[in-house]
């Protein structure tokens, strides 16, 4: 693990927004482990730390805009536009796929960087990269805090994250034994 890969462990630790028990993901798999975003966005000083270390991964990449799934890439999306000093937008949720609203628009070719806090199979991520495409913009990347799939979601514009990692996820109905003996809850993406 290196410098940065260890400096975002700790800020999730120490937030304590890394959770053990048994949960259901937003994919519908199950896993013994859980990235509450929420928790490290409730402190500012860590939200801009992790804004200022997507900023330095993504290097001398261009975007004109960064475009934010809700709920889970609102908080660090925004933190990443302000500090590159670009627009902000997001996606939101209606009748359960994800929408552009309130008057948000793109220019033909406008560079989006789609900004999001976790992903385990990235459905959120791509339902993202389908609007910017149907709306005329040019995908610039994709970044994220946290990657769940070690680099197994992929997409079609470069990808970015702060932190790769592959708990083990499971179908509903390939849970271990161990694992199924915890009650499930969904503490929300």
């Amino acid at each position: 693990m290196d410098a940065v890969q260890q400096e975002v462990t700790d800020i999730f630790l120490r937030t304590k927004a890394l959770l053990q028990g048994h949960f259901v993901l937003r994919s519908g798999l199950h896993s013994g482990h859980f990235f509450q975003c929420a928790q490290v966005c409730q402190n500012m000083p860590a939200v801009e730390r992790l804004g200022t270390l997507l900023i330095q991964k993504l290097g001398n990449l261009q975007f004109d805009t960064v475009l934010a799934p809700a709920m889970g890439g609102l908080v660090i999306g925004q933190e990443v536009a302000r500090q590159a000093k670009c627009r902000f937008i997001f996606a939101e949720k209606e009748n359960d796929r994800l929408v552009m609203r309130r008057g948000f628009t793109l220019t033909p070719g406008e560079k989006i960087l789609v900004v999001e806090d976790v992903i385990t199979r990235g459905g959120r991520v791509q339902e993202c990269l389908e609007i910017v495409k149907k709306m005329g913009g040019t995908t610039a990347a994709v970044a994220v805090l946290v990657d769940r799939s070690s680099g197994q979601a992929k997409f079609a514009v470069p990808t970015y994250s702060l932190l790769e990692m592959s708990y083990p996820t499971y179908a509903a109905d390939q849970v271990p034994a161990a694992l199924a003996q915890i009650p499930a809850s969904k503490p929300g993406s």
